[in-house]
């Protein structure tokens, strides 16, 4: 097809090791990941960010039982590569759907340009992915984390493009600008550079409640892999100007406007807040609540219904699959 590109990669399970190395024996990794395995292989969509020519990363799965003539699109979160939606993608070929994976721009296996990102972008970069591999009815959209906010947005923007909305732990629940005060890129891609093995294994513990920490490893490799690249200063202001997207960019005054069936998922002891540590304690000690804001959020949207996981974190489809993938299936039939 006309602006992709093909490279495919052996599917294969994520590597997992009991406790990650220190970062000075841990090989290299491209900011880009090249080599880390994905569930399925991994093509790429020429798009432009910021006027400059970049590589879209995707994946894009074929039902594995009868075919149901539905589309998944499944939007990542920030920290978190896209093999991370296996046992997701998985549940939903098996039950007949096609899923496509993107990596959007910033983030992955994609280009990461030295650009102000926007949200309003990376859904025109998503639309686009869609109608060059012929999706172009309505899709499944689900998103977690940072991409519940660029999956509302995308909503917002094409709603005839969604049939039905999930939100996974969606950050942007909440408008961090009121409480937080803003930050230079520079401060935020100096902080990046700052992470070590410890402090990013204490960041991604964070995110669990009683994740072992074998499968948490993974996480805190690629990522101590990354700051041996050679090109480790342009991932750090890549991701400092992700943040401030989140940030910058809010979408939670706009939620009542979306017009198709809405599931927000949430871990009832997820507490994330981003950019938390830059607040003053007294004001971001109330912030984070989801069960309360995903119902605030919730009670505004014309069709609306919350799952409340019990025992889980910020990644309910890793933590406490089963009880996600049930949400996700009777909301999704």
């Amino acid at each position: 097809m006309a602006g992709l590109l093909t490279a495919g990669l052996v599917p294969g399970a994520r590597p997992v090791a009991a406790q990650p190395a220190p970062s000075e024996e841990l090989p290299a990794l491209g900011i880009g990941i090249e080599g880390w395995p994905y569930p399925a292989p991994v093509h790429f969509f020429q798009v432009f960010a910021g006027g400059q020519p970049c590589r879209m990363a995707y994946m894009d799965i074929g039902p594995r039982g009868p075919a149901n003539g539905r589309t998944a699109v499944l939007m990542h979160g920030k920290n978190f590569s896209s093999d991370y939606w296996s046992n997701v993608i998985d549940d939903l070929a098996r039950r007949g759907y096609r899923v496509v994976v993107p990596d959007q721009i910033g983030f992955n296996k994609s280009s990461k340009p030295d650009t102000d990102y926007a949200f309003d972008e990376l859904s025109a970069n998503t639309l686009a992915l869609l109608d060059t591999l012929g999706v172009t009815g309505p899709v499944d959209l689900v998103g977690h984390s940072t991409g519940g906010m660029l999956a509302i947005r995308f909503a917002l923007l094409h709603p005839e493009r969604v049939r039905k909305l999930v939100l996974e732990d969606p950050i942007g629940l909440e408008d961090y600008r009121l409480a937080i005060p803003p930050q230079t890129t520079e401060t935020l891609a100096a902080a990046e550079r700052r992470q070590s093995a410890e402090s990013y294994r204490a960041f991604i513990a964070r995110y669990f409640v009683a994740y072992p920490a074998d499968k948490q490893a993974p996480f805190v490799e690629q990522r101590m892999r990354i700051a041996r690249s050679g090109e480790f200063d342009r991932w750090a202001r890549a991701a400092a100007e992700t943040y401030q997207m989140i940030y910058r960019q809010p979408v939670r005054y706009e939620m009542g406007h979306l017009a198709m069936p809405v599931l927000i998922a949430v871990g009832a002891k997820d507490r994330t807040v981003v950019m938390k540590g830059y607040g003053d304690p007294a004001r971001t000690a109330g912030m984070g609540d989801f069960p309360a804001l995903a119902r605030q959020a919730c009670a505004e949207i014309r069709d609306c219904r919350t799952a409340i996981i019990p025992e889980v974190g910020h990644i309910p489809h890793l933590e406490q699959a089963d009880a996600f993938l049930a949400a996700l299936d009777g909301f999704l039939m």
